[in-house]
């Protein structure tokens, strides 16, 4: 609050303009000098004048109060943030070792290799999830190398993500544009997977490729009286496919085991729906493989999971965990938020609530694309062992 003090002193009339100012319960007042035996509007101005220059004098003092704050700064240690010196010669493993010191999800995913890395020393049982396009993308052949190579011991993975790997078999994919028409692409029988163009003659030889096997299978059915289960089909479709290239037939190879929580979607569920016309007491038993999974984790010495992105992948590894009261390890690679509640979106605290990660457990969660990621983290973890 700002007034005019006037002391008289020889028969003159001195005149300043003063200002409180309030500090907790301290009052300090500033002055500032007008004039002597000043008239009205000469006072008035010198008023308005000296309001401007103790009001910003006041400002610059609150203002350097709030922004130059005394701290604990000097006191900080650890990862100092510093980017790679391309001063220096630039080599891929330095480059890519330096991003743990970037911040933002260059550290998070040099955290991610670093718990990856850990889970390999420590001989940890690993869980591989993936959405299907991860196998429409090109970390489709980078899953394949770790399944050729026994890197990992159980894939889960959703039905588009077994039947694109066939499919890749039978015909190749091809890059496009996240633009293009939809309707002209209708017209040509191209399907669009984001920037990725399928031909739909893909899917005409998949049905080709899979009745037969159904056919084989339905009549094991007859004969054993045991019903189908999605584990078998992707089994058998591995052997068939007989393929180097593909993931499943390296996994019927090396005898890891492929879960499908979700079998009767895509073209698989549309090759069943078809066959279900020809054969109506055909049986699928998804009961059967819901057992075997979630006893994959009873009495593990040490559970992981690599988790490329969400949705039913991400809660089958977690829930089965659950079971052996959490994960030791989780490395999740996806674009989801968890603002809306969604598992999809959900950060490792919320599955340690739960029980599905271990309370002690390392775990991280790098917001990005996978397509990016994924193939940086296998070249400094599995790809180096």
């Amino acid at each position: 609050m700002a007034y005019t003090e006037i002391k008289e002193r020889n028969h003159h009339k001195y005149f300043y303009r003063v200002i409180s100012l309030r500090t907790g319960e301290r009052v300090q007042k500033k002055r500032e000098y007008l004039g002597v035996d000043l008239q009205t509007q000469e006072l008035k101005q010198k008023e308005r004048e000296a309001d401007i220059k103790l009001q910003g004098s006041t400002n610059e003092k609150t203002a350097k109060k709030n922004l130059l704050r005394a701290s604990e700064g000097k006191k900080l240690a650890g990862t100092k943030i510093q980017g790679f010196d391309f001063n220096k010669k630039s080599d891929f493993n330095q480059v890519i070792n330096s991003l743990s010191n970037s911040g933002f999800q260059a550290s998070h995913l040099g955290k991610a290799i670093d718990i990856t890395n850990e889970m390999i020393k420590e001989n940890t049982f690993i869980f591989l999830g993936y959405t299907s396009n991860m196998i429409s993308s090109g970390n489709r052949d980078i899953i394949r190398y770790l399944v050729e190579h026994k890197k990992v011991n159980v894939l889960v993975s959703t039905t588009g993500g077994i039947e694109e790997d066939i499919i890749k078999c039978l015909g190749d994919f091809y890059l496009g544009d996240f633009r293009a028409s939809g309707e002209k692409l209708r017209k040509k029988g191209i399907n669009r997977i984001g920037n990725i163009f399928v031909s739909n003659d893909r899917y005409v030889d998949f049905e080709k490729f899979l009745q037969p096997i159904l056919e084989e299978l339905y009549y094991e059915q007859k004969q054993t009286n045991k019903p189908v289960t999605p584990l078998k089909i992707i089994q058998k479709m591995g052997e068939k496919i007989n393929n180097k290239n593909s993931i499943y037939y390296q996994a019927f190879k090396n005898q890891i085991q492929v879960y499908c929580p979700c079998i009767t979607d895509g073209a698989i569920g549309d090759n069943v729906y078809f066959f279900k016309f020809k054969h109506p007491d055909f049986i699928l038993d998804v009961a059967e493989d819901v057992k075997w999974f979630n006893d994959t984790t009873i009495g593990l010495k040490k559970s992981g999971a690599i988790i490329l992105g969400s949705g039913i992948v991400k809660h089958a590894i977690l829930n089965a965990n659950m079971l052996r009261n959490g994960l030791d390890y989780s490395v999740y690679i996806n674009t989801a938020q968890e603002y809306d509640g969604s598992d999809a979106g959900a950060l490792p605290e919320e599955a340690i609530s739960w029980g599905k990660i271990l309370p002690n457990a390392k775990t991280i969660k790098v917001f990005a694309d996978a397509t990016i990621v994924f193939p940086l983290l296998v070249s400094q973890t599995f790809a180096k062992k």
